[in-house]
């Protein structure tokens, strides 16, 4: 990242984390590298718990990282559902359910939309900046040849179309800034421990933080509004 230092040798910036699993991968690298003055960790379970799908519980996290008085420099959305004790991915079309439905949804896409309404107004105006937002390949509508996950495929695609449309409102007055969908790859967390295939490759969350981490150093504005996966490679739409 491009950022200022400070005159300690540190950075006069602040870096905004939000998800467990890989977004304390995330964390962990950043403190590593001293990028940072300060790092802002949210996530559902933890000290410092923010829901995203409860807009009050957003904005007050965005006022506590906005009362630091550090301009902020890196956002990263790191949260998703795809399973849980009650819903499994689907099938077929006839395992769709209204609630199963919903419930992606308002994770996977409302969440990250409503963090973004907060935390975007929060980038600087000047100076590149970044917001990353964890989509999936699944969510790729060219790239479906498979078929099923219905709600988590249709979820992530509904979330690459936010991050491109807040992408080009950012752009238009914060010109450095660079918003993005990531594909992290298969990651051994709670999420996609169940579906990890004989001989495929499984990241460690720390192995995939820092190649996340060093797509986005990569990136450029004119990357804005795209959709890259953890090698920094584009993902078709």
């Amino acid at each position: 990242m491009n950022d200022s230092p400070a005159s300690d040798g540190s950075t006069s910036t602040c870096a905004v984390m939000i998800g467990g699993g890989i977004g304390a991968a995330l964390t962990e690298s950043l403190k590593e590298s001293n990028r940072y003055s300060d790092i802002f960790a949210f996530a559902r379970r933890g000290g410092c718990t923010v829901d995203i799908t409860r807009e009050d519980e957003v904005a007050a996290a965005a006022a506590r990282v906005a009362a630091s008085a550090r301009a902020l420099g890196l956002i990263v959305i790191a949260t998703g559902f795809l399973h849980d004790e009650e819903f499994r991915p689907e099938r077929s079309w006839r395992d769709l359910d209204t609630r199963h439905l919903q419930r992606a949804f308002l994770v996977n896409a409302i969440g990250p939309a409503l963090v973004m309404k907060h935390f975007l107004p929060l980038l600087p105006r000047q100076g590149r900046c970044v917001c990353a937002v964890l989509s999936a390949r699944v969510g790729s509508i060219e790239d479906n040849r498979l078929g099923g996950w219905h709600s988590y495929r249709a979820s992530k695609a509904a979330l690459n179309q936010l991050v491109r449309t807040c992408a080009i409102e950012l752009k238009r007055n914060r010109p450095e800034a660079v918003c993005v969908a990531l594909h992290p790859g298969t990651t051994a967390t709670r999420l996609s421990q169940p579906f990890a295939k004989k001989g495929l490759v499984v990241r460690t969350p720390g192995w995939t933080a820092k190649l996340l981490l060093a797509a986005l150093d990569g990136l450029t504005p004119e990357d804005t509004g795209g959709f890259f996966d953890y090698s920094g490679s584009k993902v078709p739409w």
